[in-house]
């Protein structure tokens, strides 16, 4: 897709906020939260060219933004067990855990059931809204999003069988 400078901005801030809030929603920081959309936004700018309808703009970069939050967690998850390797005197809080177990299972979802259950979860949205911005029918958001939560489940339900042994 050919496009302008004012365009992609013009795209761009249309989905800022929904962006902004799914990656804090994600990331609980929002520095790591600015950064990410900072990424995600360089990254598809240089890339707005391999982006063949104008419509799929918004799943595009919200795939985009998934992906840049995937490799930031990633680098945080391991900078975090090395400080614990390094002061193993500290205990971790069980709710640390969990969220480290919820973003794991969050992560073993296809790009788009992590777009429909972000939006959905972290982001308040409800079908119609997340329909309209994916192009979806909001039935198709509804049945998707609950399998993806499903899913979900079943990875948290094999962390919890891991750790009781």
């Amino acid at each position: 897709m050919k496009c302008s400078v004012k365009k992609f901005s013009e795209m761009y801030e249309a989905a800022y906020r929904d962006l902004y809030r799914y990656a804090l929603c994600l990331m609980k920081d929002p520095q790591e939260a600015e950064d990410a959309v900072s990424e995600a936004v360089v990254t598809a700018y240089e890339n707005i060219h391999k982006l063949k309808k104008e419509e799929a703009f918004r799943s595009w970069i919200f795939t985009i933004l998934t992906n840049k939050c995937k490799k930031k967690w990633k680098k945080v998850s391991k900078e975090s067990s090395e400080r614990e390797e390094e002061f193993p005197e500290q205990s971790t809080l069980p709710d640390y855990d969990l969220a480290i177990d919820v973003r794991k299972a969050f992560f073993v979802l296809s790009e788009e059931e992590q777009i429909l259950v972000g939006l959905s979860v972290f982001g308040g949205y409800c079908s119609q809204e997340i329909g309209e911005m994916m192009k979806l029918n909001p039935n198709t958001v509804r049945s998707k999003r609950s399998r993806a939560l499903r899913k979900m489940e079943c990875v948290l339900d094999g962390y919890r069988e891991h750790m009781m042994r």
